[in-house]
């Protein structure tokens, strides 16, 4: 039997973490997983040449950056205003 290489681990783990982000009802921590399973999967992606792979999970990516900067700032006024 073939053992289980880290970029298989990693593809896994990417896996994981994006099914992991969907079951989240806060939006924060849903963001915040979801960014780290698309990191992995750019990784994943670069490793195997899936150039789309790596693409798409980039540009998902810098979604979930946006929208986290979007939630940390509207918080950052709130607590101002305060």
């Amino acid at each position: 039997m073939e053992a289980v290489n880290t970029i298989e681990i990693i593809g896994y783990f990417a896996s994981v973490m994006v099914a992991i982000s969907l079951m989240m009802k806060n939006i924060i921590w849903l963001r915040w997983l979801n960014f780290v399973g698309c990191t992995l999967f750019v990784v994943y992606g670069v490793f195997i040449s899936a150039w789309p792979v790596a693409g798409m999970n980039a540009f998902v990516a810098c979604i979930n950056i946006y929208h986290l900067t979007k939630i940390y700032r509207a918080k950052a006024n709130t607590s101002a205003a305060a």
